[in-house]
């Protein structure tokens, strides 16, 4: 395991992010409990030491069940990271009872690294709301030993970034940014990542392979890259590209099952980032993938909040799939296993699922252009 140095520890390389970890019957909320911890003890044994875990992951039971699979190991062998819910503005003036019901759903006293989760457009000025005090708050858990090392993940633009460091930069020690070969130049990530640097703070990887997007690629740049890097996996060219980036520390991947656990293990197993030509190559495939879809990271805020009940990413995913083929089957065919009422037509344009997603995505326009595109 390729380890990093963050203050005056070793952090992993690799974190085991549980976002998306494996599932029974396909229902987010429902988790393997059983093959859950059979990867937590793995990643334990392959020196894994860093475990990220959040209020609504899994509906709830992502705190659960990483709290339940760390609590077999020795509290000084693994760093755990949790982060206060501030994509729901519900939350805001509840930091004090969600940061102590955190706690006790991890069985743990204190985190070892603690997130103000995605600062972005929608939660900025809450963020900031003195009367909310959630920065306040949780310097004084720090203070108090209850967490020792704090920080934020953002998915917001770069005023919101700046606003927010120019806030609070003095007291983050570290920042969690969507970081890929797609979003390097879509999300602007470069530029947030440069400043990022200016203000000297360590960055932190999510969604290195964009929600499993990047994973797999058109059969065309896999052969490309296969020219390049023979025995090199696909997934792996997405983590090799982070590995020379300045100011990244913590590389997070959210593995669903145990092959991904251990596809990953080998591959942190040694440094080995791109060169010029590499990477000149990478980002060529990222510009062809850009076109025409839409990135969402399937990150489930959104269907929480839908009045419809709809299954917002797969249905973005076909969407996705049915504009970049132009029509075809695959969608259609997809559409006939899901009830009507769960069709992109039943979305009522409310936007409510707008109003939490970290992509900042239309998703109503979407599901309507969706929605014509099947019945024409």
């Amino acid at each position: 395991m390729i380890y990093r140095d963050f203050q005056n520890i070793k952090l992993s390389a690799l974190g085991l992010g549980a976002m998306r970890l494996p599932v029974i019957d396909g229902k987010d909320e429902n988790v393997d409990t059983a093959t859950a911890e059979a990867m937590v003890d793995l990643a334990m044994a392959k020196g894994v030491n860093y475990y990220d875990t959040a209020w609504g992951y899994h509906g709830g039971n992502s705190e659960l069940v990483l709290g339940k699979a760390l609590s077999k190991h020795p509290r000084d062998s693994f760093y755990l990271a949790d982060k206060f819910p501030g994509y729901d503005l519900s939350n805001m003036s509840k930091v004090k009872e969600i940061f102590e019901e955190q706690l006790k759903k991890c069985q743990v006293d204190h985190f070892d690294f603690y997130l103000l989760h995605n600062v972005c457009e929608m939660n900025i000025d809450a963020y900031l709301d003195p009367k909310y005090g959630i920065v306040e708050y949780l310097l004084e858990q720090k203070k108090n030993g209850r967490i020792t090392h704090l920080g934020f993940s953002c998915h917001g633009a770069m005023p919101v970034l700046t606003r927010f460091l120019d806030a609070h930069g003095k007291d983050m020690e570290f920042c969690q940014l969507q970081l890929n070969y797609l979003d390097w130049t879509f999300q602007d990530a470069k530029a947030k990542v440069d400043l990022l640097n200016q203000h000297n703070i360590p960055v932190w990887v999510m969604e290195p392979l964009r929600g499993g997007k990047l994973a797999k690629l058109p059969e065309s740049a896999t052969a490309k890259l296969k020219e390049l890097r023979p025995d090199e996996t696909i997934p792996a060219w997405a983590f090799r590209f982070l590995q020379p980036i300045p100011g990244v520390t913590m590389i997070l991947s959210g593995m669903s099952n145990m092959e991904q656990l251990e596809q990953n293990l080998t591959t942190f197993e040694t440094d080995k980032p791109l060169n010029d030509t590499e990477m000149k190559e990478l980002l060529s495939i990222a510009g062809n993938l850009l076109n025409g879809t839409l990135p969402c990271t399937g990150c489930h805020y959104c269907v929480s909040h839908c009045p419809q009940g709809l299954d917002i990413p797969m249905l973005l995913d076909l969407y996705n799939e049915h504009s970049f083929t132009g029509g075809g089957f695959i969608a259609p065919m997809a559409l006939m296993a899901v009830p009507e009422d769960k069709h992109p037509s039943a979305c009522l344009g409310c936007r409510s699922c707008e109003a939490v997603c970290p992509q900042q995505l239309k998703i109503s326009e979407a599901m309507a252009d969706f929605a014509a595109k099947l019945q024409g």
